[in-house]
């Protein structure tokens, strides 16, 4: 009997553990369940923590409430103004009513996921190119309206919804890299305009500046040579100042115009050679001439400039080589034609062998 009564409350105890098994439920903190009894939906909602249902009878439902973060795969489209872009975005939404994202729709999630792809293919077709790489803000705000109003009655809000990336073909890519490089180019010729008509309004000015003081000039071409000349890289050429060719000019047209006789001419080479003619025969005794004075010496004249002129032209003219002089051979006499004696000497025969005539030498006589 005692053994019987055992069984007994053993076997309770057991059916009451695999009732308290089936029916307890535990709810996490970001989950809310939805509790069907028969099929049918109860008001309540639980919260989390322990709950129990009635096993066979109540089915627990539990319902994710935390933000889900679900990548749009992305859509080819064709723009506004007939430009082909593959756009990709993601979007950002949570549940807002558990109850109705079970009841209301089979899976919420592809739901949301097939109404973001749609919208978004409808905004690439309602925007142009412009706006889909410039204006993404207000491309975004209505994307999330398109999707967020059926997802109303699906109890899915929208957080947000952003637009990730646009792809442009590449011949498109490079005609907008050519409008930019082209308006990049407009904008540094008008900067460059600006900057010509703002240097030519200074320049005049110290040109206006200069003009009253002539050293003014000569200082700026000096600053000029000292910054040429900090860098070691190249060859300075230093021209002559304005001031001192007009200073040269005017000096040279106050000095007296000297007579162009006094300018010796050169004489070539070869007509000094032609005439050269044979020495005469020197007497024997030369007479000797009056001691004469010695002359004075000429005070060097300063040389003109016709005459410094001419230098100048002597110079740059090449001078001829000299050709070789020959020799002077004595003139040649006949046999029958006699020497004329010289003066003071007695006449001697003239001795006639090889045909040539020869000039007896002379003794000179001796004045007692």
């Amino acid at each position: 009997m005692v053994q019987d009564l055992v069984i007994a409350v053993v076997t309770a105890a057991s059916a009451g553990l695999l009732y308290l098994a089936a029916a307890a439920k535990v709810i996490k903190q970001y989950e809310r369940g939805v509790v069907l009894r028969l099929g049918r939906l109860r008001d309540d909602v639980r919260g989390p923590g322990f709950t129990m249902v009635v096993p066979g009878v109540e089915r627990l439902l539990k319902v994710n409430m935390q933000v889900v973060t679900m990548p749009v795969p992305a859509q080819d489209g064709i723009t506004r103004d007939n430009v082909t872009v593959r756009v990709d975005a993601v979007i950002y939404f949570k549940v807002v009513d558990a109850a109705s994202a079970l009841i209301q729709v089979e899976d919420y999630r592809f739901a949301v996921s097939q109404m973001a792809q749609t919208s978004l293919r409808s905004i690439i077709g309602k925007s142009d190119l412009d706006d889909l790489l410039s204006n993404r803000e207000k491309l975004n705000q209505g994307l999330e309206l398109m999707i967020d109003s059926p997802a109303v009655g699906w109890g899915v809000q929208i957080d947000r919804v952003e637009i990730k990336d646009v792809s442009l073909p590449e011949t498109m890519k490079r005609s907008m890299a050519r409008q930019a490089e082209a308006d990049r180019e407009r904008r540094a010729r008008v900067i460059n305009a600006d900057a010509e008509l703002q240097a030519s309004k200074k320049l005049a000015e110290a040109a206006k500046a200069m003009s009253t003081q002539p050293a003014a000039l000569q200082l700026r071409l000096l600053q000029t040579v000292v910054a040429v000349a900090a860098e070691k890289n190249s060859t300075l050429v230093l021209p002559f100042p304005v001031e001192l060719l007009r200073f040269l000019e005017r000096a040279q047209q106050a000095a007296p115009q000297e007579p162009v006789s006094q300018v010796a001419a050169p004489v070539p080479q070869e007509e000094s050679v032609s005439q050269v003619t044979a020495p005469a025969p020197q007497p024997a005794v030369p007479p000797s001439p009056p001691p004469a004075q010695a002359p004075r010496p000429t005070p060097p004249q300063r040389p003109g400039p016709a005459h410094a002129q001419a230098q100048a032209q002597r110079t740059a003219q090449p001078q001829p080589k000299p050709k070789p002089q020959p020799k002077p051979r004595p003139p040649q006499r006949s046999p029958a034609q006699p020497v004329p004696p010289a003066p003071g000497s007695t006449p001697t025969p003239a001795a006639s062998s090889s045909g040539s005539a020869r000039s007896p030498r002379s003794k000179p006589l001796t004045p007692h």
